[in-house]
C-alpha cells in the first residue's frame, strides 16, 4: 500500500517510477503470500479514506462500486467497553467503508497500473542498495527478477517501502553511518479470523460491533465487521495468552469468554466459509530515521519501513496514504530547489515524524494499558490514561466531544486538538471529579 501510493505521488514529478514487488500478484482481487495479515481485519480510517481520495479522485465511488460497505460513524457501530454496553451510537456526520485488504489493494494497484510512467514489476525482489564510491548517495537497486536473474537498476531516488526497512538499515551499516534510534512496544497479540455469509436475520441496530475487555482482567477482544460480498469477518484474540483456537468449535467456545455475548449470539448458528486463520503481531516498531544527522542522498524510507503499527488500530494503511500525500505536497517546492532530491529528502524527514507521532502515541497508550505489554511506559503514562478516561466519559455525554475524539482516532485531526482551551478545561474538571 505504501509503495503504490507513494509511487503514484512521485509519478507526477518523475519521468519514470518502477515499483519492485517480490510477490507474484493476483490478476484480480486475491490474497498474496507477502501479506499474511491480508486475511485478517483491515480498517480504512476516515483520514486514510480522505488521503486516498486526494491521491485518486473518484476513489470513494470506485470503492462503493467494488462492494465496499458504507458505515455511518458511529451510528452503525456498536462499541462495547467497560461501563458502556454499548457506547452511545450517534451519527457523527460522515461515512466510512469496510472492505477486505485484497479489495482495497486491488483498487490502488489498478490506479498505479493506469499511469503510463509507472512500471510495476511483480516477482522482483530488491536485495541491496548501491551507493556512489564515496558512499554519500544511493545510485541503484540490485534485485532478483521473476526469472531468477540478478539485475541492477540505476535510480535517482529509491523509496524503501518494505516491511521492516531492512534495505535502508543495511545501507547505513555498509557506509558506516549511525543507525536510527528505535522505539518499540511489545504487543504480543494473537488473533484468529473467520469469514461468514451475513444471515438474513442479522441484527439491524448495528453493522459493526467491537467488544473490549477490562484491561486489568484480560486483553481478550472481538470484532465483527462487514465485507464486500455480503460477508462478515470475525476477528478475536488475546495478548500474551497463547494462540486462539484453530477450529470453529474452539472459536465459539473462545467467544463465550468475551465480556458480552453480542458477537457470540450473532455467529453461533453460522458456519465459516473457510478455515480459521491465525496471526501473531509481536511488536510495534518506529525507526527514527527523522532524527539522523546524516542520511545518504537519494534514499527515502516510508510506510512500515519507517514505522510499523499495531494493526488492531487500523493506522497502517491510513499513514501510508497520508505519507504519500505529504510527499505530493512537498514535491512542487522541491522541484524548484537547486538540488531537488536533497530538498525532498530533507523536507520529508523533517515533517514525517509529526505525521507519525500522533497515531504512535495513541496506539502505544492503549497498548500499555494492558499489563503484559512490553516496553518502557512514558513518564506521564498514568496521567495520559486518566486524561483518556475523562475524555471518554465526556464523549459519552456530549456529542461534540464524541465527534472530536473519533475525528482524532480516525486521523482526521491531530491529538493537539485536545489542547483547545474549552476541551482542556472540561477534561481537567472531569479528572478532578473522578
Amino acid at each position: 500500500m505504501s509503495g503504490l501510493t507513494v509511487g503514484h505521488a512521485l509519478a507526477n514529478h518523475f519521468e519514470r517510477v518502477t515499483l519492485l514487488e517480490r510477490d507474484r500478484l493476483p490478476a484480480g482481487i486475491g490474497h498474496r503470500v507477502g501479506t499474511p495479515q491480508d486475511k485478517h481485519l483491515h480498517a480504512l480510517l476516515a483520514g486514510g479514506q480522505g488521503a486516498l481520495t486526494e491521491l485518486f479522485p473518484g476513489f470513494e465511488q470506485d470503492l462503493v462500486a467494488a462492494g465496499g460497505v458504507p458505515i455511518r460513524v458511529a451510528g452503525d457501530m456498536r462499541v462495547e467497553q467497560v461501563g458502556y454496553d454499548p457506547f452511545p451510537q450517534r451519527d457523527l456526520g460522515w461515512t466510512a467503508y469496510t472492505m477486505s485488504r485484497p479489495l482495497i489493494e486491488f483498487l490502488v494497484r489498478r490506479y498505479a497500473e493506469q499511469r503510463p510512467n509507472i512500471v510495476l514489476r511483480p516477482g522482483c525482489r530488491a536485495t541491496e542498495l548501491v551507493t556512489s564510491d564515496d558512499g554519500t548517495a544511493v545510485t541503484a537497486v540490485r534485485c532478483v527478477t521473476a526469472e531468477g536473474a540478478q539485475e541492477t537498476l540505476p535510480a535517482d531516488l529509491v523509496v524503501d517501502a518494505s516491511a521492516s526497512g531492512a534495505l535502508t538499515l543495511a545501507l547505513l551499516r555498509s557506509v558506516r553511518l549511525p543507525l536510527p534510534e528505535t522505539s518499540t512496544v511489545g504487543v504480543g497479540r494473537f488473533y484468529a479470523t473467520t469469514v461468514f455469509q451475513i444471515p438474513d436475520d442479522a441484527p439491524d441496530d448495528w453493522k459493526l460491533v467491537m467488544t473490549f475487555s477490562n484491561p486489568q482482567e484480560n486483553s481478550r477482544r472481538g470484532m465483527l465487521m462487514p465485507l464486500e460480498g455480503n460477508r462478515w469477518m470475525l476477528s478475536t484474540g488475546d495478548q500474551d495468552g497463547g494462540l486462539p483456537p484453530a477450529d470453529w468449535a474452539g472459536v465459539l467456545e473462545y467467544l463465550q469468554g468475551l465480556r458480552t455475548p453480542t458477537i457470540y449470539n450473532a455467529v453461533k448458528a453460522l458456519q465459516p466459509l473457510g478455515e480459521v486463520r491465525r496471526h501473531v503481531f509481536q511488536e510495534s516498531v518506529w525507526h527514527h530515521f527523522e532524527r539522523l544527522e546524516t542520511v545518504p542522498r537519494g534514499i527515502l524510507p516510508v510506510g512500515d519501513a519507517f514505522c510499523r503499527f499495531n494493526p488492531i488500530y487500523g493506522q497502517g494503511m491510513t499513514l501510508a496514504a497520508q505519507e504519500a500525500c505529504l510527499l505530493g505536497d512537498l514535491l512542487p517546492a522541491a522541484a524548484l530547489s537547486p538540488d531537488p532530491l536533497a530538498e525532498l529528502q530533507q523536507s520529508f524527514l523533517c515533517e514525517v515524524g509529526g505525521l507519525i507521532e500522533g497515531p504512535w502515541v495513541m496506539s502505544a497508550i492503549n497498548d500499555y494499558i494492558y499489563p503484559h505489554t512490553r516496553g518502557e511506559r512514558p513518564a506521564d503514562f498514568a496521567n495520559s490514561v486518566r486524561f483518556g478516561a475523562a475524555l471518554n466519559r465526556l464523549a459519552a455525554r456530549d456529542p461534540a466531544i464524541h465527534k472530536l475524539a473519533v475525528e482524532v482516532q480516525h486521523l482526521l485531526k491531530p491529538r493537539s486538538a485536545y489542547q483547545d482551551p474549552d476541551v482542556m478545561r472540561r477534561v481537567m474538571a472531569e479528572m478532578a471529579a473522578a
